[in-house]
């Protein structure tokens, strides 16, 4: 049970075997405005435990006969609600390495600190929203809804909706990534995963010409209301090896002289095992303004020198190697390589999963292109995106120009 404090102020618990770094983080926490108790020991850290419960726990990384993991290990049994932030003198990848491991164990774990740090620092920490594993949620998660793709197209329930591509240089809107939605009647939305068939389907077809007549629409709309933007869609490999849907590019693209182009993406692991099947192909298209994004790269454990005599114009990093890039050392240095190879094959770099100002700020150093994730906006009906343009709504960019280029 969680003993009341005199003055009601957040209680925080300090375990690190150095007693003059913890009274200093004890300092630096009552300046926050917290009541901080500072324990040399993990004994004497769980037996206090157990009388109160911390809304923060700060755990050092060594802690003499004892460690860390061994303290998160005792947090999860004791079933700890409150937040956890461990620091360190120890690398990034280390400290992030058993900041996974909290979070795999269900813990409020708060991005990690590295020794020295500032009060500011420590304040930014605190008022972060922990991360914790998904599977260790014990929420129950909501029922699927399964819609077939045949039903779907049979009933008219397809939509197709847009995430922005922001240019990274000038952190504004140039283009979106189409996606496709199903509007049940009874469940609402249904998602791709909820949607679509396994790879090889032959549906892909009908509904990859749907998606480029609608997006060749939109675009004619958007154009319209003054912005020419530059529309990607998701096409499999076995559909863009067709010669009809070839014939469905050349007749459904607008030869206009605003038209900036349409950008097809296929998965890296479907480049991978047709190369030459498509090489063709992707030329042709090329000739009439519409060229190629490699998605998802980095998924399939491939390299660049695998696909350099694709005529590509995109490389879309996964986002995997993009969530975090600011903080791991190694996702970094995976970032900057794609970076700098693609430019040499003279094509343009874009991060998916964008969704912190931290990870922004490290992919425009990097010198990514564009880029696209919930930091900016998440997918939207074609309605709500033109209005978003119109109202300028994708442009409370002004914070994250200023804090991205900080």
């Amino acid at each position: 049970m969680e003993s009341a404090s005199t003055d009601r102020r957040p209680l925080a618990y300090v375990l690190d075997d150095e007693a003059a770094v913890a009274t200093m983080i004890c300092k630096q926490l009552t300046m926050l405005g917290m009541e901080a108790w500072q324990f040399s020991e993990p004994s004497q850290f769980f037996k206090s435990l157990r009388v109160s419960r911390p809304k923060l726990a700060v755990v050092d990384l060594a802690l003499g006969k004892s460690d860390a993991v061994e303290v998160l290990q005792q947090l999860q049994e004791l079933k700890f609600s409150g937040k956890v932030l461990l620091v360190s003198g120890c690398d990034e990848r280390t400290m992030g390495d058993i900041e996974k491991i909290g979070r795999a164990r269900g813990l409020a774990m708060l991005p990690s600190l590295q020794k020295p740090f500032r009060t500011i620092d420590l304040k930014s920490r605190w008022l972060q929203e922990p991360a914790r594993a998904e599977a260790a949620s014990a929420a129950k998660p909501p029922a699927r809804v399964s819609v077939t793709l045949a039903e779907a197209i049979r009933e008219g329930w397809l939509e197709v909706w847009y995430q922005p591509k922001i240019n990274l240089r000038s952190l504004t809107v140039f283009g979106a990534e189409a996606l496709i939605r199903a509007r049940h009647p009874s469940h609402g939305v249904v998602g791709p995963v909820d949607l679509l068939p396994p790879a090889g389907d032959p549906l892909y077809l009908p509904l990859s010409t749907f998606i480029l007549h609608t997006v060749m629409k939109d675009w004619r709309l958007f154009a319209k209301q003054g912005y020419p933007l530059k529309l990607a869609i998701n096409v499999p490999a076995s559909v863009l090896a067709t010669r009809s849907f070839v014939d469905e590019v050349r007749q459904s693209v607008s030869y206009d002289r605003n038209f900036p182009g349409l950008i097809i993406e296929i998965t890296e692991d479907e480049v991978i095992a047709d190369l030459d099947g498509i090489r063709e192909v992707i030329a042709q298209l090329k000739l009439h303004n519409t060229t190629i994004s490699i998605d998802d790269f980095g998924s399939a454990h491939s390299s660049l020198a695998r696909v350099k005599d694709l005529p590509f114009s995109e490389i879309k990093l996964d986002r995997g190697f993009v969530t975090g890039c600011a903080t791991d050392p190694l996702k970094r240095g995976l970032c900057q390589t794609v970076v700098d190879l693609a430019h040499r094959f003279q094509a343009s770099t874009c991060a998916e999963g964008i969704e912190t100002i931290e990870d922004l700020r490290c992919l425009v150093s990097m010198g990514f292109d564009s880029g696209q994730g919930y930091l900016f906006a998440k997918p939207m009906p074609m309605d709500d995106f033109l209005n978003s343009l119109q109202s300028r709504t994708f442009e409370p960019l002004p914070e994250v120009q200023r804090r991205a280029k900080a």
